[in-house]
C-alpha cells in the first residue's frame, strides 16, 4: 500500500533559486507633507504628500493615501495605488485599481488592474536608463562624532 522510493530512484534535491526582492526600507506615512528630493538606492512607500524630485534604484510605492507631484520620477520599479502628477521613467509600472496618473511614462514592463487610470502617453522601451548617476558609495564602517 504505501511504497517507499528507493534510493536509486530519487534525485538530489536542488534548492529553489531564489531571485532578488525589492522592499520598502522607507515609509512617508498617512498625515505627512513632505517637499524636497528622494534620491539613493532602497524602497520607499509614500502614504502621505510628497512634492519635489525622486530618483531611486529601487522600488517607490504610492500607496493609496499617496499623493506624488514631481516633473519626473526615476525609479526601478514604480507601483501606484494612490495619486501621481509627473512623467515616470521606470523599468517596471504598476497601476493598481485605485492608482491615478497624470503624465507620461516611459517603461519596459507595464502591468495595470481594471478601473487604473492614466492620462498621459505612454512608450514602452526594451531597455530604459533611469540616468540617475554613478552608484553611491557605502562607507565601510559608521564612525558617531566624538
Amino acid at each position: 500500500m504505501f511504497k517507499r522510493n528507493s534510493s536509486s530512484n530519487t534525485q538530489p534535491l536542488t534548492p529553489p533559486v531564489v531571485q532578488a526582492v525589492e522592499r520598502i526600507t522607507s515609509v512617508l506615512g498617512p498625515g505627512l507633507i513632505w517637499e524636497g528630493k528622494i534620491s539613493g538606492s532602497g524602497g520607499v512607500r509614500i502614504e502621505g504628500t510628497f512634492e519635489g524630485q525622486i530618483g531611486l534604484r529601487g522600488m517607490l510605492v504610492v500607496g493609496e493615501s499617496g499623493r506624488v507631484t514631481c516633473e519626473n520620477i526615476r525609479a526601478s520599479t514604480v507601483i501606484v495605488a494612490g495619486a501621481v502628477r509627473g512623467n515616470i521613467t521606470t523599468q517596471k509600472l504598476e497601476i493598481r485599481t485605485s492608482g491615478r496618473v497624470w503624465g507620461d511614462v516611459v517603461t519596459t514592463s507595464f502591468v495595470t488592474e481594471d478601473g487604473a487610470f492614466l492620462r498621459g502617453q505612454m512608450r514602452m522601451e526594451e531597455h530604459v536608463d533611469l540616468d540617475l548617476g554613478p552608484e553611491p558609495e557605502t562607507p565601510a564602517s559608521f564612525e558617531p562624532p566624538v
